[in-house]
């Protein structure tokens, strides 16, 4: 049972580290930061005061009125983890729809940090861009996001600036500006498309993690989409990959 403890205790103290290393880093707080510190801090506790915890788990498991909130207390843990193992196969899947040859792209924006410079999460989305439109030298790309509060550009600005300084020809990049959310980005994406005569036919160029969500919007506005994930720093990772489980389901909930 020691083994069992020290295990449970490291593998808490490694995933509080890897939520609140982002924070502390650079200042990153969203629901998914929140949520991991709050898993990793009980997980963290279980495992310090394993032995303390297990005797009042089994008290309660054996008393007469409190047997009935532990079994629903198991049920809900398992509908959660059900949950979150349904979304995370469906993101897996989306990131691996492969799209053929010169197709279209749309990479979706993210933050522009200190006015003009790109965001770590951006800065992916941009290499991934360029490597798929040096490979793909006849597609033209729509760069799709708006300008936020602390923004002094465009998130579109923002990428158009990166891309055509490494080579890529002015040319075979369209700006969208107007877009703050992801079901902008894609809703303007298939006006453009629409206004140029082109086909409704697209590769989604994001985190992996967003692919899903943002392949199941260009789908109700008619788009055909593939995916061409950027791969997120592994310190990022799992921060938005739990808000991203959040993102899913209200998704799924209330815009069904």
């Amino acid at each position: 049972m020691r083994t069992v403890q020290v295990v449970i205790t490291v593998v808490g103290s490694i995933l509080f580290c890897w939520f609140f290393g982002p924070l502390l880093w650079k200042g990153i707080f969203n629901i998914g930061t929140a949520t991991g510190i709050l898993i990793s801090l009980l997980i963290l506790c279980y495992g310090v005061f394993f032995g303390n915890i297990n005797d009042r788990i089994l008290l309660l498991w054996n008393g007469r009125g409190t047997r009935k909130i532990c079994v629903a207390l198991l049920v809900i843990a398992a509908v959660i983890a059900a949950i979150v193992l349904v979304e995370t196969v469906l993101m897996v899947r989306s990131a691996f729809q492969v799209p053929p040859e010169n197709t279209a792209a749309v990479v979706l924006g993210c933050s522009v940090k200190g006015g003009t410079k790109p965001s770590k999460i951006l800065e992916e989305r941009i290499d991934t861009a360029y490597e798929y439109l040096t490979e793909n030298k006849d597609a033209v790309c729509i760069l799709s996001g708006g300008q936020g509060s602390d923004e002094d550009i465009t998130e579109a600005q923002c990428m158009y600036g990166i891309l055509t300084k490494r080579g890529i020809n002015k040319d075979r990049l369209i700006l969208e500006e107007r877009s703050t959310t992801t079901e902008e980005n894609l809703k303007y994406t298939r006006e453009i498309l629409d206004e140029r005569g082109l086909d409704p036919v697209v590769t989604i160029i994001t985190s992996e993690f967003h692919e899903y969500r943002a392949n199941q919007m260009a789908e109700k506005l008619g788009i055909k989409s593939y995916s061409t994930p950027a791969h997120t720093f592994f310190v990022y990772f799992p921060t938005y990959y739990v808000r991203e489980l959040y993102g899913i389901l209200y998704y799924e909930l209330c815009h069904r």
